[in-house]
């Protein structure tokens, strides 16, 4: 089995090219791309760019791993419950020895691990937790887990002198999970929540380490952490929040928004390589939570889904920090040729760096990694725990707010600005103000004109607008454009849009995110796929397209109060089904006199979308602030659905704001 393993790395001349990503991962619409890339450069050039001294970096550090947990969806940090581990099987090897195991990172999650011990171990030896990324090994629908796939490092390392614990991950384990929840599996409910399975990986992990440190046979002053892709992922996001990691190499596992977004890499990674941006964070500040600790940051030229031009970028900036802590000769750059694949050459400087770091050896590598096993001899469960939770787990992970009733109209005030504050900062924090007024780009000999407000975002708002001189209100309708079926009639209309029967002015408008299609003939499925990933760059940008919608909806009504010929006119405002959600949040940062919602969702589980929403309230609560301050109607609704805002506006005195009508 034995072998000198060398490797020359030849970089006279590193091309810093980003690799060629496919076509279809580029943004057809023009001023959605401009608006993609802007936001992007802004987080780009503020990222660990106020850093001058190592104190500075010191200060902000408790506040950024606050920050991080958060957006894990690890705050608060929870218990940590009795991991009943269990080894089910241990066999020999002629070095080591392999232990089958499983242990419980909360409750009744599950994580299935091997674990590679050196023989003739004298002392407590330094230990690898090596995280995995998505190779799964299922045969006739048995899953054998993806310590099956990397098993080869696990016993690598053994053969090295070193622990070393392989962990399944939450999608590809013994018991499957769910890691494409926004990606393909329609649950963008995930934003709302503030849910994201790297959390899960991260506590996974940080679980393992607390497992590791029961054994007699690990010194625990001596971790250290890796994996590929996923597993590279895992180890940032450990790293980070873990400090008894001493030495970390991940490969393959992180770039930068502009990658992401800008070129379009997200489209290759699903929700697990992700926190949720709530503070707007680039990957730098992720990567940078590291330091003073060792860091080798690994990566090949041509990889498509983390490209080299991101990850040098990336690499810059965290050594930046790390030569502000003194510590530059500890934050290392390896890359190696090749596409985005598990090559050897890409782990050997990875055991160096933990022979340099956790050993204080500089020893030659003799040994090749090479699968030794079956995946039937590395699987822990002959039969499957009944009560395993790993398949749901998202629906628990981050708990949702739970609201009360309030008693009193004190109560009730303290709650209403609490919840209107949490709001603007954690899920509507990428609004900007604007004093944008409206401008008359067309006006017709008739009653109907047109009018267009400029705005820092990707989009102008447009009004088609109904007038008259006499008007005594104004109806702002919102809506979708009617999706376009293998049916209908291939233009884009407005949606639902009823004239008013009186002589008032009639504002009808359709906020950004709405997909500009092609000429006939449709590839429907492409738009449908497309529409996806255009969200998920939302995702990253520490918004949701329907957030976005949101501000814009606040820009139309505000827009129309700074009108002179609008200014004193009550404004009623109309929308449906998932718009009426986002005119419903419009109100309340955007006060209207009247709201007629139709067919309003009951929840964001099933409505729109925005980061966080779910941890602070729900639509019910929404509907009964809008309440409080103008007359409110819900359409097609039933009052079964709605007794949190009917029972508040009885208790507390605006019961005649409030309407439900069943239509």
């Amino acid at each position: 089995m034995k072998r000198l393993i060398t490797i020359f790395l030849g970089l006279a001349t590193l091309s810093l090219h980003a690799a060629k990503l496919p076509m279809q991962w580029q943004i057809g619409d023009k001023e959605l791309a401009d608006y993609f890339s802007r936001e992007t450069r802004a987080l780009s050039e503020r990222c660990l760019n106020n850093l001058t001294t190592s104190n500075a970096w010191l200060e902000q550090l408790p506040q950024r791993r606050v920050e991080l947990s958060e957006m894990l969806g690890l705050s608060p940090l929870p218990p940590r419950t009795d991991l009943k581990a269990t080894v089910t099987k241990r066999f020999e090897h002629d070095t080591f020895t392999v232990e089958n195991l499983h242990f419980q990172s909360r409750p009744g999650l599950y994580v299935t691990a091997n674990l590679y011990v050196p023989k003739n171990l004298t002392k407590p030896a330094p230990t690898i937790l090596y995280v995995c990324g998505h190779s799964p090994v299922i045969t006739n629908k048995v899953s054998y887990g993806t310590k099956a796939a990397y098993q080869h490092w696990g016993n690598w390392f053994a053969r090295n002198g070193y622990v070393c614990m392989v962990i399944d991950t939450l999608e590809s384990g013994e018991i499957l999970g769910e890691h494409h929840g926004t990606y393909r599996a329609g649950m963008w409910w995930w934003n709302s929540r503030g849910y994201t399975p790297a959390g899960v990986e991260c506590w996974n992990g940080m679980r393992a380490l607390d497992y590791l440190s029961t054994r007699p046979e690990v010194d625990t002053n001596r971790f250290g952490i890796t994996g590929r892709s996923g597993g590279g992922a895992y180890s940032w996001f450990v790293t980070a929040m873990d400090d008894r990691i001493k030495a970390a190499a991940p490969t393959a596992g992180i770039t930068d928004l502009e990658n992401h977004i800008v070129d379009g890499a997200v489209e290759g990674h699903c929700d697990c390589m992700f926190f949720v941006n709530t503070y707007r964070w680039d990957y730098p500040q992720l990567a940078a939570l590291a330091a003073p600790r060792p860091l080798l940051i690994v990566n090949t030229d041509d990889d498509n889904i983390f490209p080299l031009n991101g990850v040098v970028r990336l690499r810059d900036k965290v050594r930046r920090v790390y030569d502000l802590l003194g510590a530059g000769d500890k934050c290392g750059l390896v890359i190696t040729p090749g596409p985005h694949k598990d090559t050897q050459e890409l782990q050997v400087p990875v055991m160096r760096w933990f022979n340099r770091h956790l050993k204080g050896e500089e020893t030659l590598i003799e040994n090749a990694a090479v699968k030794l096993f079956s995946p039937q001899q590395l699987k822990v469960f002959d039969t499957l725990p009944g009560d395993a939770v790993n398949a749901r787990i998202h629906e628990t992970f981050v708990v949702a707010a739970q609201v009360a009733l309030p008693t009193t109209k004190d109560e009730w005030t303290v709650q209403r600005e609490h919840w209107l504050t949490t709001l603007r900062a954690k899920c509507f924090r990428t609004w900007k103000a604007t004093n944008q007024p409206l401008e008359k780009v067309v006006g017709n000999p008739g009653r109907t004109h047109y009018f267009q407000r400029s705005d820092t975002a990707h989009v102008s708002l447009s009004f088609d607008v109904l007038l008259d001189q006499k008007a005594e209100k104004i109806e702002l309708v919102v809506g979708y454009p009617k999706r376009r079926t293998a049916t209908n009639d291939p233009g884009v209309v407005q949606g639902r849009i009823r004239y008013p029967t009186t002589n008032q002015p009639a504002f009808m408008s359709t906020p950004r995110g709405i997909v500009k299609y092609a000429p006939p003939p449709i590839d429907f499925e492409a738009v449908a796929k497309k529409e996806i990933q255009l969200r998920r760059r939302h995702m990253m940008l520490g918004e949701t397209r329907d957030s976005a919608r949101v501000s814009d909806i606040v820009h139309a009504i505000e827009a129309i109060r700074a009108h002179k010929d609008f200014s004193t006119l009550p404004i009623r405002l109309e929308a449906e089904g998932d718009m009426a959600v986002n005119a419903l949040y419009a109100s309340l940062f955007a006060p209207v006199d009247e709201l007629v919602l139709t067919k309003l969702p009951k929840s964001h589980t099933s409505g729109p979308d925005y980061l966080n929403v779910l941890r602070i309230l729900d639509i019910p609560q929404a509907v009964a602030m809008a309440s409080e301050r103008g007359r409110v109607e819900l359409r097609g609704a039933k009052a079964a659905d709605w007794q949190y805002p009917l029972q508040t506006a009885k208790n507390l005195g605006w019961e005649k704001n409030l309407r439900v009508v069943a239509e």
